[in-house]
């Protein structure tokens, strides 16, 4: 099972839950199995612009994150982008 940590922000949106251990073939699919799925992704289903994603340590932004395949033992680490000016 793929584990998916979120940061402490989302994890208070979560009932406190950081880590979630789930069964899934893609990090699109593990995101979506997230009691937080709302706060990840836009009306259209896209990953929200300030989310950032790593699995195994390596930031998947770009290409074809959603459907990036997740082996068994991966780690999914979501971490929400800081902006400002």
């Amino acid at each position: 099972m793929a584990v998916v940590l979120l940061p402490a922000v989302l994890a208070a949106e979560a009932g406190g839950q950081k880590r979630f251990e789930l069964d899934a073939a893609t990090v699109g699919d593990a995101l979506r199995q997230l009691p937080v799925q709302n706060l990840l992704f836009d009306e259209s289903g896209h990953l929200r612009r300030l989310i950032n994603v790593f699995v195994d340590g390596i930031d998947v932004r770009g290409g074809r994150l959603l459907d990036e395949e997740l082996q068994a033992d991966s780690e999914v680490r979501v971490v929400g982008a800081v902006a400002g000016g």
